[in-house]
């Protein structure tokens, strides 16, 4: 008579046994996340901001990503404080807005994120004063023009990737989060970058990953220390993204138009604590995690170096 299937399982030594469970358990855990990451990427309802408050706070709502989110927070009810260096571009963008949302109150603030930053923090805090900011999506930031070696960076260049990329973040955030902590509720989003998170390194833009790795360890304490203060605090880990910044000028599936990047990153205001809201570049991070760091560095080593050639070359035909 034939022995069954536990019987021939109970006769296998201790350590088959404890492969297949260790097997199994992975097994499970590896289904488990590819469940959760099509639930939160397509299934999981958005938050309603609302809830945080009447008014959002954008920084660099002028251009790229930032412009994005000022439509979208007003296609959500929001009403909007926009911080930016140029009056005539606020200008423009505030009545592009009311143009297509009518009942938003907009306000503006014009902030040198390079320059006098104490005086235009003064500014922000004079004018939220009394409104309900329960939003702020800190996104100004300035990168390289090109790829170029640290000691390549002039003294200008490295000021400003410092000021504005930290510092600029953390004083604005240091402005807003009183009268959220008085009304016990908002959203805070620190936009990050694909390039201080998601791979090993950056070389070539190392002062400015080293910003954003700031960002996001900025971002991960904040989220601890005031969560049950009921403040949600994230940072936004986008990876190529078509925008000036970036010089992309054509989006694709991997590479999302400044909008489509925004529609995706509002269904993640107020979950986790760092994300990837475009849902393809998850795909990539999982991606450059599975290779090897040194093929990675290689690779993001030869790509930048390219970029810096075509810097140059673009350089030097302007001093002609």
């Amino acid at each position: 008579m034939a022995s069954c299937p536990m019987d021939q399982l109970k006769s296998q030594p201790l350590w088959v046994l404890a492969l297949l469970t260790l097997s199994s358990l992975y097994l499970l855990k590896f289904l488990f996340s590819i469940l959760r990451w099509v639930y939160v990427n397509f299934l999981r309802p958005a938050k309603n901001l609302k809830k945080y408050g009447s008014w959002a706070l954008v920084t660099g709502p002028t251009d790229g990503i930032g412009k994005a989110f000022a439509f979208q927070l007003a296609r959500k009810g929001l009403n909007l404080v926009l911080v930016g260096r140029n009056p005539e571009k606020l200008k423009d963008v505030s009545t592009a807005i009311r143009a297509k949302f009518e009942r938003i109150e907009i306000k503006t603030v014009v902030v040198d994120f390079s320059g006098d930053l104490s005086d235009g923090v003064k500014r922000i805090g004079e004018v939220i004063e009394g409104l309900d900011v329960g939003v702020l999506i800190n996104n100004v930031g300035i990168s390289y023009p090109y790829a170029r070696f640290f000691h390549e960076v002039d003294e200008k260049l490295l000021a400003d990737l410092i000021k504005i990329n930290v510092e600029g973040t953390t004083k604005v955030t240091q402005v807003v989060l009183p009268g959220m902590i008085k009304r016990k509720r908002g959203a805070i989003v620190n936009i990050g970058s694909g390039a201080a998170i998601v791979i090993p390194s950056d070389p070539l833009y190392s002062v400015y990953a080293a910003a954003k790795a700031y960002v996001d360890q900025f971002s991960r304490c904040l989220y601890v220390e005031y969560k049950k203060s009921g403040i949600d605090v994230q940072c936004q880990v986008p990876l190529y993204v078509a925008t000036k910044m970036a010089s992309i000028r054509r989006s694709s599936f991997f590479v999302p138009s400044t909008d489509g990047y925004a529609r995706a990153a509002m269904r993640w205001i107020g979950y986790e604590p760092r994300c990837t809201p475009y849902w393809p570049h998850s795909i990539m991070w999982a991606l450059a995690n599975s290779l090897p760091e040194a093929v990675v560095d290689a690779w993001r080593l030869n790509f930048c170096l390219a970029i810096r050639k075509k810097g140059q070359s673009k350089d030097s035909r302007k001093k002609e």
